[in-house]
């Protein structure tokens, strides 16, 4: 068969039909169909071919050990959410009767360090200045059942909107993490700083074009979560502070609406000594729902 604009994609697919792992050849051969589709639809010149080229060569470039440029790229063009949003809750069967699971979110780019061992009520931020937040909440499955000594990883942005990874953050790193164990009641809890609305970095590629698109760059303000126990499906997921200015506009589109909190301010000393925080504190209570895997 001749290679022709019209004959382009099946020519190439059919390089893949001896292939013996069946996803691969699954998934290959949908891809070139796709990105032939694509690019006569588009009809690109050469020049602007290379320069997708080399803007995908940059984005390579400018990962490290501690930054994933290709995770923020797919952040920003919403594929990350699109995934999540497929392998989680909303992509499985939720049984009749019972607690809707916790909607999955994005890692992010910024999970690229091992979150320290924590113990329940640790401060997990105590070089910020910042309000104090106390964060609490129960782990528990569909029935509404206590999971017990569930895993739970959480890590955020600090008070001027920085990440420990960051080189501009000038934190010790573990700043902001911690991986907890919940109790015999599935209960955790954590102190740390009001996490801060923030800019997705615009000194690589990734962010350049969001900026050159004229799009909002901001993420609301937000604590991570990837929560996991035996016998469940794992969850990654959000909360977000409801009044952040950009709540409605996440520019890597993981605001569900069942993920926005209350970050409720308490000026009661009484409930500030409690916890071991000054006031004005704020607090947030966060429960996880799991699916059980055979759902």
């Amino acid at each position: 068969m001749d290679f022709t604009e019209e004959q382009s994609a099946d020519v190439v697919a059919a390089s893949f039909n001896n292939t013996s792992d069946p996803r691969l050849k699954e998934v290959m051969q949908s891809a070139v169909r796709h990105l032939h589709a694509f690019v006569r639809e588009v009809r690109p010149t050469i020049a602007e071919w290379m320069t997708a080229i080399e803007f995908l060569t940059a984005v390579g470039q400018m990962c490290t050990k501690e930054r994933q440029e290709f995770i923020l790229f797919s952040d920003s063009l919403g594929v990350s959410m699109l995934v999540e949003t497929i392998n989680g809750p909303e992509g499985r069967r939720t049984r009749k009767g019972k607690l809707e699971p916790t909607a999955q979110t994005v890692m992010g780019p910024f999970h690229m360090t091992k979150s320290p061992e924590r113990k329940l009520g640790d401060n997990i931020n105590p070089v910020g200045n910042g309000t104090p937040l106390v964060v609490e909440g129960y782990v528990m499955d569909i029935d509404g059942k206590a999971i017990p000594h569930a895993r739970v990883d959480t890590w955020h942005a600090d008070n001027r909107g920085f990440y420990d990874v960051q080189d501009e953050a000038g934190i010790p790193a573990g700043t902001g993490r911690g991986l907890f164990t919940a109790d015999d009641k599935g209960h955790y809890w954590y102190r740390t700083v009001m996490p801060r609305g923030y800019p997705m970095p615009t000194d690589g590629p990734g962010g350049k074009l969001v900026v050159r698109a004229g799009r909002s760059i901001y993420r609301p303000a937000h604590l991570h979560f990837i929560v996991e126990a035996e016998g469940f499906h794992s969850i990654t997921t959000h909360a977000f502070v409801s009044d952040c200015e950009y709540i409605e506009r996440d520019v890597v589109f993981a605001v569900k609406r069942s993920l926005i909190r209350d970050f409720v301010v308490i000026n009661d000393a009484e409930e500030a000594k409690k916890f071991g925080v000054t006031v004005p504190f704020r607090c947030v209570r966060f429960d996880i729902v799991l699916a059980p895997k055979e759902t």
